[in-house]
């Protein structure tokens, strides 16, 4: 099973690194916190400290255009939030 889709690169989880050693992870729905930490320890050769975790529903969206209302759904995704040992860190541009 795949557990970690994707890192969350944006100005606010990077701002959360720099400060508090976090990093945001898009993770399997079905994936538990044992299961994420052990992906990003063996995946990343770090040390976890802390996992939290959240679950993201979709959202109904609609737009106005010119042939008429158009209505569409977000996918919903997990989210995990990994908080890592004082001396480690991950490096997402160089990997």
């Amino acid at each position: 099973m795949n557990i970690i889709i994707k890192p969350i690169v944006t100005e606010k989880m990077t701002q959360k690194t720099e400060l508090l050693n976090d990093y945001g992870f898009v993770v399997s729905k079905k994936a538990n916190k044992i299961e994420i930490k052990k992906a990003v320890e063996e995946s990343y050769d770090v040390k976890v400290k802390s996992v939290r975790t959240m679950i993201y529903r979709g959202k109904e969206k609609s737009r106005f255009t010119k042939t008429g209302v158009i209505k569409g759904k977000t996918s919903s995704f997990k989210k995990a939030i990994v908080r890592l040992e004082k001396d480690n860190n991950i490096d997402f541009y160089n990997n």
